[in-house]
């Protein structure tokens, strides 16, 4: 009796043959030459980030438990563990201060940064004749940066005789040498800071292109006014954006240092008013020449920015929206 097709049993599938041995040391001998060019091309990074950014900072590290002063040989430098840190925290007024006006410079120069950004990056939104040439004027400051010559050109202005006192004298209003006065050295620098919103201006402009037309539309059937828009449209779909400008601007806020050393001549003055933290560990290192206790005061710094940064992270879920409705 015939064995039909269904009840036919299945015959053995033979196994592939295994690659020849040459064939396998081809390939291996291919893989391991494209990861040797992928080091290669990374030699240069890789050089860079030990010798200039880890090999600094671990020393760095080392150098903020001794009582290093550049001026003696590594012979006389002592281990005084935590030392540096409580002095720090107990012995020197002018660490509080520094820290006081470090806050007061952040928590006010950098939201009136943000919201000059965002407001003049709504208004460079729309399609009109010359829009082009008005972002790239608005954008120019932040190509100057913390630069030197900028800051002499701020301490000129905002003098005595300055372009800023010429002004309100031609509406009646004395001036005042904004740069000397303990009450308005510090803003003169905010007002600076806040010129420069070039940058995160070009940011908002990126993310307001990308905002659906589509809800501006079915807002406006509803009847819903500019600032309804603004408010429930315009800025939740921004808030990644937002969230991006405020920690960068917030680390680089608390970074500065040019201008203010290039205002108050290296000093924080008048009377302390400009004293930034990153001034304060400049006098450290360079000025009382105290390497030790500035490379304490640095790892505080880096310490405080990243507990800031994982504030931020830990809050934007509750702020922050995403297109694909994923905080």
């Amino acid at each position: 009796m015939a064995l039909t097709t269904a009840s036919r049993p299945a015959l053995p599938v033979p196994a592939s043959a295994p690659p020849p041995a040459r064939g396998r040391r081809k390939n291996y001998a291919a893989r391991r030459s494209e990861g040797l060019a992928g080091y290669v091309f990374l030699s240069p990074w890789l050089i860079g980030l030990m010798a200039i950014t880890a090999f600094p900072m671990l020393l760095s590290l080392y150098l903020s438990f001794t009582n290093y002063d550049v001026l003696s040989s590594w012979e006389f430098v002592e281990w005084v563990g935590f030392d540096n840190y409580k002095k720090i925290f107990t012995l020197d007024p002018t660490f509080w201060q520094s820290v006081r006006v470090t806050l007061t410079f952040g928590l006010i120069a950098i939201p009136l940064k943000l919201a000059a950004s965002l407001g003049v990056a709504l208004l460079l939104n729309r399609e009109r004749r010359g829009v082009g040439l008005f972002r790239s004027m608005f954008y120019l400051p932040s190509l100057l940066g913390g630069s030197v010559a900028l800051a002499l050109v701020w301490v000129a202005m905002f003098n005595r005789e300055g372009a800023f006192n010429a002004g309100l004298s031609l509406f009646g209003i004395e001036g005042n040498n904004w740069i000397n006065d303990p009450d308005w050295a510090l803003a003169t620098l905010m007002v600076l800071t806040v010129w420069q919103f070039g940058a995160p201006m070009v940011i908002f402009l990126a993310g307001l292109k990308q905002v659906p037309t589509e809800l501006y539309e079915a807002a406006q059937v509803d009847g819903a006014s500019k600032r309804r828009q603004f408010f429930h449209i315009t800025l939740p779909m921004l808030s990644p954006v937002i969230f991006f400008n405020l920690l960068l601007e917030t680390i680089n806020g608390f970074q500065g240092f040019t201008s203010a050393f290039v205002i108050s001549n290296g000093t924080g003055g008048p009377l302390g008013a400009t004293k930034l933290y990153t001034l304060h560990i400049y006098d450290k290192a360079f000025t009382d020449f105290q390497m030790g206790y500035a490379s304490a005061l640095a790892w505080i710094f880096l310490a405080a920015i990243g507990l800031i940064t994982i504030v931020f992270f830990s809050t934007g879920k509750f702020w922050v929206h995403y297109s694909d409705g994923e905080n």
